[in-house]
């Protein structure tokens, strides 16, 4: 197929902060956009032409979107397998069922990266309390459980500490088939992010040093401040997983670093991601903008850091407090922009927004976006 030109209508398949911010991006390059989510109010709904409300599951929805769109791409995994084939009867799907059939069930995730030979850590599946225990026993006694389906920023996981605490963890995800994987002595999380368009050109940008709390992610800072050597090792995995599934697109790889500096992979992310938000303000082409150029088949922008960027996370729970945000205090603070998300309904770990800081080094960029956010809210 040629390439799709500005001008043409693009369908993101997923209305929330992701779908927002390249719909953004895609009507700074003259698109036009199209979305489906389940919220009339979601995030997306402001900037598109045209919004949809209807389920992930509604392929007779997923169909009436691509009718009127050139491509279709997603913002979310939870689109069912059913609804991408109903748009795929009228529009290029990018990336396809087959890549989101993989990452949507992390058990399969997992068996089809360790058949492929990729790095992962040791783990088991379990569909039962007595399996789970079994898991446990064979993996040493601590290990993550996380359900095979669903879950996000922590939800449907759950710290196992040893083979008796097995009926009480699976109980509390919900007794469903769940991953056990063995606790590992980490070192720093990563991220990589890696674009391929159809004609088979692919870009990797540099890696990303990530520090979650609660299982949330807090803050990232991109270039991650790494050995050389591992940086490219983390590339590498990331380019060589977007060649062997074909990907049209954008893939996000989390990655473990381990203490005695293995890499191992942790997830797979089909869509722009929250670890890169960074490439907004550091980056020569920000992952919103790739993802056009990919799914679009344009040539990709370069992915050069233009200068050290870091994001932190805004969560629902600083909407809840007494005082409400102080953004002015914020924005006083050198190189430090404010992101809102549109989202009307504040949570507790809910992701309004984030803060992003620019810097000489990543370690700068780091300091100024935590000082942003300490100035947010007034101390007592």
């Amino acid at each position: 197929m040629p390439p799709i030109l500005p001008g043409a209508t693009l369908g993101i398949l997923g209305g929330g902060q992701l779908g927002r911010m390249t719909a953004m991006a895609a009507r700074s390059l003259g698109y036009h956009i199209h979305t489906l989510d389940p919220d009339a109010s979601c995030a997306a709904r402001f900037v598109v032409e045209r919004c949809l409300t209807a389920a992930f599951d509604d392929d007779f929805a997923a169909a009436d979107l691509a009718r009127h769109c050139a491509v279709v791409t997603l913002e979310i995994e939870k689109i069912s397998l059913a609804s991408l084939a109903a748009a795929r009867r009228y529009a290029p799907v990018r990336p396809g069922a087959d890549i989101l059939a993989i990452v949507q069930d992390r058990a399969r995730q997992k068996d089809w990266l360790a058949n492929n030979g990729f790095p992962v850590g040791a783990y088991r599946k379990a569909r039962s309390a007595a399996e789970l225990r079994v898991a446990a026993e064979e993996l040493g006694g601590r290990c993550y459980v996380k359900a095979t389906r669903d879950g996000y920023d922590g939800r449907g996981q759950a710290m196992l500490d040893g083979p008796a605490d097995a009926e009480r963890i699976w109980s509390e995800l919900g007794e469903r088939p769940v991953i056990a994987e063995k606790s590992i002595d980490l070192a720093a999380e990563l991220s990589v992010l890696v674009a391929r368009r159809p004609s088979g050109d692919v870009a990797i940008y540099p890696v990303a040093l990530n520090h979650h709390e609660d299982r949330i992610l807090a803050w990232s800072v991109l270039p991650g401040p790494l050995p050389p050597t591992i940086a490219e090792r983390a590339q590498e995995i990331a380019g060589d997983l977007a060649r062997t599934l074909s990907l049209e697109g954008l893939l996000v790889v989390e990655l473990f670093l381990t203490k005695d500096d293995d890499l191992l992979v942790n997830e797979l992310a089909p869509r722009p991601h929250n670890t890169f938000h960074a490439t907004e303000v550091g980056s020569a082409t920000s992952q919103f903008e790739q993802i056009v150029r990919a799914i679009c088949d344009l040539p990709l922008g370069s992915v050069e850091t233009v200068r050290p960027a870091a994001i932190l996370n805004l969560l629902g729970d600083l909407w809840l407090d007494q005082a409400p945000p102080r953004f002015e205090e914020a924005l006083a603070e050198p190189g430090v922009r404010v992101h809102l998300y549109g989202k009307r309904v504040a949570r507790p770990g809910r992701k309004m927004g984030h803060l992003s800081a620019i810097g000489a080094t990543p370690e700068e960029a780091v300091a100024r976006v935590k000082r942003a956010r300490e100035r947010l809210t007034p101390r007592p």
